[in-house]
């Protein structure tokens, strides 16, 4: 079975096709946050606090950190996030940029082994990044988009996504440590979006066998009523090889989603965490009246 270790200082996290799907937070993003982006720029991270704890307590496993703020020092920005947030808790991050110098201040300043989101099929984006990943011995996201741009076939994505793995085994990069976003497409723009994103999943989980993620609220762009189609997403993601995704955990219906597919593909044993999640308590003095009520008709002679 396909696993993806990563590692904070203290606690190690496993991405992997037998277990329970994880759950990458998405909130310490700038992205479309004006009043987050403000206060990172300042170096202000009373926010990235708050949804760091915030996340983590919803049931994230992984945390995103992205600064990406135009017109900031977003290398040394990322760095101290980073730093900060491994203060505040202890799971693995992903270190997330577009910009090669903060993946790689990211990756000094973190403790561990991380998630580095992201290199794609382009030629000069795999020369770059490989090396870091390879130098720094983590692991890294590859989006299925090369210099051609994002393809509407998932044929094409496919072909890209195996690209990024081959060329990754040329850096010394083992499969398990690509994990491949196959770049979910809007379902209301693309009526084929979603067959086309699951087909698109089992033959990465199948035939490259490579644990997958994704940007969870992609196919709902630009419908109403989203978290329900992306709990719905999500859920068919999991049956069909999906082992994550960066999103929000504070969303409860897309999280009952993924912990009932959990249940259901068999990931969660004996329903274990579902029924610690759920189960109501007693009310005071039920088990107790139970026991007595099971001892008396265990004392009771047979006839």
């Amino acid at each position: 079975m396909t696993q993806t270790v990563l590692e904070s200082k203290t606690k190690t996290h496993i991405i992997g096709f037998d277990r329970p799907f994880t759950v990458i937070g998405e909130r310490i993003n700038p992205t479309g946050r004006k009043k987050l982006a403000a206060e990172m720029k300042e170096y202000n991270f009373e926010t990235v606090e708050k949804d760091a704890l915030a996340q983590v307590a919803a049931g994230a496993h992984m945390l995103d950190v992205n600064a990406g703020i135009p017109l900031a020092d977003e290398p040394d920005i990322l760095a101290k996030t980073i730093k900060l947030v491994q203060g505040l808790t202890d799971v693995p991050l992903c270190i997330d940029s577009s910009i090669v110098e903060a993946l790689e201040r990211g990756l000094e300043a973190y403790e561990g082994r991380p998630l580095l989101n992201s290199v794609t099929g382009e030629e000069e984006r795999l020369e770059v990044v490989l090396p870091l990943v390879k130098k720094y011995n983590c692991a890294v996201v590859g989006i299925s988009n090369d210099e051609t741009g994002i393809s509407e076939d998932p044929d094409v994505r496919f072909e890209v996504a195996k690209k990024i793995v081959e060329r990754a085994q040329d850096f010394g990069i083992k499969p398990c440590d690509v994990v491949i976003d196959p770049l979910v497409m809007p379902v209301g723009a693309l009526g084929n979006a979603g067959v086309g994103a699951l087909n698109l999943i089992r033959r990465l989980h199948d035939e490259l066998k490579v644990n997958t993620t994704c940007g969870a609220s992609n196919l709902s762009f630009g419908l109403p009523n989203r978290h329900g189609l992306n709990g719905a997403f999500l859920s068919m993601a999991v049956g069909a090889g999906m082992t994550s995704a960066i999103m929000n955990p504070l969303h409860e219906p897309e999280m009952h989603a993924i912990w009932g597919a959990d249940v259901v593909a068999g990931h969660d044993k004996d329903c274990a965490a579902w029924i610690r999640r759920f189960r109501e308590p007693a009310a005071e003095g039920e088990e107790g009246a139970r026991g007595a009520r099971g001892e008396r008709r265990r004392r009771r002679p047979a006839a």
